[in-house]
């Protein structure tokens, strides 16, 4: 479990194409520091596996899933990422509870500078609009982002210098792919209101079939 509070500005130093997967190389020395086989570390949003780690760096494997439903089969030596620990027990939760378990990619369609932030509109799926809401979190290539505007295919967010200065979002432009996690507790309460009128169904059948 993630908090979408990047933590370095990391670097992929390899990719190797393994025909249904990719291996990956990448730069981090904060996130490395304690870092083990077996561990997990979000990339632009996405959870990997630790699969070795050495000198600042650390080599995770990707599976065909992974690279179909993420940007992250476009990143090549050299692509900068946003790369975060798992959120300790006792810790502070600065963002939102994130899963690292990326729903699908939007596309960045414009950005607009203002004196002390930046706007920026994100179109997405249209099957993940209606989990996107006004004031509502969202994760962003594994940023914890609360969104300003909510629309059927878009939705906009401001950006704060630092946030700017601390991720690849400062650097990302019009037409660039990003990973987007929307809030789990969206998912699940849909799934359950959904299973409720079910069950109501199923009991008013019960009981036509009892008349």
């Amino acid at each position: 479990m993630f908090t979408g509070i990047v933590e370095e500005l990391g670097e992929v130093v390899a990719v190797e194409n393994l025909g249904d997967s990719s291996r990956f190389v990448l730069r981090g020395p904060v996130v490395t520091q304690d870092a083990k086989h077996g561990d997990s570390i979000a990339v632009n949003g996405v959870c990997l596996t630790v699969v070795d780690t050495a000198d600042g760096e650390f080599t995770a494997d990707v599976m065909a899933e992974t690279l179909n439903r993420s940007s992250l089969g476009a990143l090549a030596a050299g692509s900068r990422v946003n790369l975060e620990r798992p959120m300790a027990l006792g810790g502070r939760l600065g963002g939102h509870l994130v899963q690292g378990h990326v729903d699908g990619t939007g596309t960045i369609v414009e950005r607009t500078p203002g004196e002390h932030w930046e706007v920026v509109k994100i179109a997405l799926p249209a099957a993940l609009s209606r989990y996107v809401v006004d004031k509502g979190s969202i994760t962003v290539d594994g940023v914890s982002l609360t969104v300003v505007d909510a629309g059927d295919d878009y939705f906009t967010i401001s950006l704060i210098p630092t946030t700017l200065d601390l991720t690849t979002l400062g650097i990302k432009k019009a037409g660039d792919p990003v990973n987007l996690e929307v809030d789990v507790l969206a998912k699940y309460v849909e799934r359950l209101l959904g299973r409720g009128s079910a069950d109501l169904q199923d009991l008013e059948e019960i009981k036509e079939m009892e008349r």
